[in-house]
């Protein structure tokens, strides 16, 4: 059974955005200093305060010591502070520092001016339409992912 262009395509338009939004982004937030990265861990601490370096690693997809190293130039910046875990003394809680306040407006800014410009244009029915679509595939991934690595599939007949 062949598959309409449409379906072929998918994965690869998805990526495309990811990678351009993702560009625009790096280009507006250029002066304030942080990478893309460094802001979604950031976000990840912010909302998960006492979060482990691990959990992190986990939350943002990334291995432990790629995050390791992010967390030490966000720590040497002076934005995210390394606390003892009273229970384990081999483990350290990441909170935001003070100084974090200095670049969180400015950067959330940055990241809603982008969102805002990517959907311009676009019917608001449409879109909502196009976001119901991509998070029913991100169920449908997240299905796969949970069930034994690609051995399951979602399609029936």
């Amino acid at each position: 059974m062949s598959k309409s262009p449409d379906q072929n395509g998918i994965g690869y338009l998805i990526a495309d955005l990811s990678r351009l939004f993702g560009r625009v982004f790096d280009r507006r937030s250029a002066h304030l200093g942080l990478t893309r990265v460094q802001w979604r861990a950031l976000k990840r601490i912010h909302s998960s305060q006492g979060v482990t370096q691990a959990e992190l690693a986990d939350l943002l997809d990334m291995e432990p010591i790629a995050v390791g190293r992010v967390i030490d130039r966000l720590q040497k910046s002076g934005f995210v502070e390394r606390r003892n875990d009273p229970n384990d003394r081999r483990c350290w809680r990441l909170h935001l520092s003070p100084q974090s306040g200095q670049v969180m407006d400015p950067i959330e800014a940055v990241a809603a001016s982008v969102r805002e410009d990517s959907v311009a244009g676009i019917d608001p029915q449409q879109l909502q339409a196009a976001l119901k679509v991509l998070m029913q595939i991100r169920e449908n991934l997240s299905q796969l992912d949970r069930a034994s690595r690609g051995e399951s599939s979602l399609r029936k007949g």
